[in-house]
């Protein structure tokens, strides 16, 4: 690493990299005081000034209040780049295509849910594999279904009775981005992915049973269907070794091609192909296949979730309505139409640890959310609480559409490790009231708390900032965990 660039206040939300050597166009970094202490050593910040330098940037190099170090682009990190100038970089979206969430709200209450909580967990850690390597033994998809899901992303899941056909009008993108190609795959990944369909994985992975407590925005939380004291499920998971894969072969393939194309990296992290090529092509067919491996496999442990409450409650799904709130992506490179100084562009938009947040009336907000805007899901760490925000209008004319996509590390899995020695964490999560299912407990001490920063500053400053607007508040009970 290089030298930590400057950071310049703008005002109480928003910090200026100012242009400088190779840069393009400054960086811009959504933070409180609080948050920018931490930041001000942070590594992350020259990723910001790196992504910069890219051809074809448009606007700023952008990062939100959850920023951290990542492979390439900080996580965190917003770009977007021409149609025909710009370019695509893997680093830009990171291993975990398309790691996203979605959010189940229900008809039940906390105090019905509460006394439940362990055979729902029991039910929930049986119907939904965790852990490193999880796989389903009884589900291994054949190649020609394989082949179906990487095109057609969750319709594939539902079609085939996992899930509801009301599910799909409310993910992002109708759960499978255009432009897919199975071809642009290598046999590895497809291996990666048959036996992975439905499994949540490890590391920050988690399915999460809460419930609302505050509500700030009334109008948009009955637009949501959200209500005090009302059973959520949270499932936070993405395209599991089939999306590692891909990136892990696309980064191959655009260090030469940066060379062949003479693009000058400042980190060779930052491989990229431009646009029009074809490296460009086959990385972003790749890249949609491994998007809509992720759709489908959330929506296949949206229907383990429906499953896991109707064993442990002994109702019927359309009896604890556990509907589809919303499903947002996080890792994502997407073509939008966006305006830029006064004319709409053509732009492919990098958001990796990032989370789009569309305002009330654009079209691609599902219909019946278009008067208070996109649902946004904002996990926090599994001892505190997450946020449903609505997106807003700011968000478009700063971030291309763009807001925070949880808490953010503070600590790396080896220090949080470290810390917990001597800790009984499964105890003192118990006690606040969370139970925890998990694979192992090494990831629940990677995962603690703290090392996780406090959620609630994350979203005060997009709040503050008008890239998003708090809806409600949820509280975790129980969660499994890879």
């Amino acid at each position: 690493m290089g030298t930590v660039p400057r950071v310049e206040r703008i005002d109480a939300f928003r910090w200026r990299i100012p242009r400088a050597g190779a840069m393009r166009t400054d960086g811009v970094v959504f933070a409180s005081d609080r948050l920018m202490e931490g930041l001000r050593d942070d590594p992350a910040l020259e990723q910001v000034a790196n992504v910069a330098c890219l051809p074809g940037i448009v606007g700023k190099s952008l990062a939100m209040p959850d920023v951290h170090w990542g492979y390439g682009f900080a996580i965190g990190g917003v770009a977007a780049f021409d149609a025909e100038e710009g370019v695509v970089s893997p680093g830009g979206v990171g291993y975990d295509i398309n790691c996203g969430v979605r959010l189940l709200r229900s008809s039940l209450d906390r105090d019905a849910v509460r006394p439940r909580i362990d055979p729902i967990l029991t039910a929930l850690f049986e119907e939904i594999p965790t852990g490193v390597g999880s796989h389903r033994r009884d589900e291994v998809l054949t190649p020609r279904e394989e082949r179906e899901v990487l095109v057609r992303g969750a319709a594939w899941a539902v079609e085939r009775g996992g899930g509801w056909a009301s599910d799909l009008d409310a993910i992002e993108a109708g759960g499978a981005l255009p432009g897919a190609d199975p071809d642009a795959l290598s046999e590895r990944a497809l291996e990666r992915g048959r036996p992975q369909l439905g499994t949540v994985g490890s590391g920050n992975h988690f399915v999460e049973v809460g419930f609302v407590d505050e509500i700030f925005d009334r109008i948009a939380a009955e637009a949501f269907g959200l209500r005090l004291h009302g059973v959520t499920v949270m499932i936070h998971s993405g395209s599991r070794g089939l999306g590692y894969q891909v990136c892990d072969d696309a980064v191959k393939a655009m260090v030469k091609a940066a060379s062949r194309y003479g693009i000058d990296l400042p980190d060779r992290q930052l491989c990229c192909a431009p646009l029009r090529s074809p490296e460009a092509r086959r990385y972003l067919a790749a890249m949609a296949c491994a998007a809509n491996y992720a759709f489908a496999n959330r929506q296949r442990m949206a229907h383990g979730v429906r499953r896991a409450f109707e064993r442990a409650l002994g109702t019927s799904p359309r009896d604890h309505g556990l509907h589809t709130l919303y499903d947002v992506c996080h890792n994502v490179a997407k073509f939008e139409t966006h305006e830029v100084e006064g004319r709409s562009r053509l732009l492919c938009v990098h958001r990796k640890g990032a989370t789009r947040a569309f305002p009330a009336g654009h079209a691609e907000v599902p219909p019946r959310y278009r008067e208070v805007g996109q649902p946004v899901l904002i996990p926090g760490d599994m001892g505190r609480c997450s946020f449903v925000l609505a997106g807003l209008p700011g968000a478009m004319e700063e971030t291309f559409g763009s807001t925070c996509h949880g808490a953010g590390r503070v600590m790396s899995r080896t220090a949080a490790k470290s810390a917990a020695k001597g800790r009984a964490l499964l105890r003192e999560l118990a006690d606040r009231g969370v139970h925890v299912r998990s694979a192992g407990l090494a990831t629940v001490a990677e995962e603690m708390p703290e090392a996780y920063k406090d959620v609630r500053d994350v979203v005060d400053v997009v709040h503050g900032a008008g890239l998003s607007r708090k809806v409600a508040r949820i509280v975790p009970m129980g969660v499994i965990k890879g």
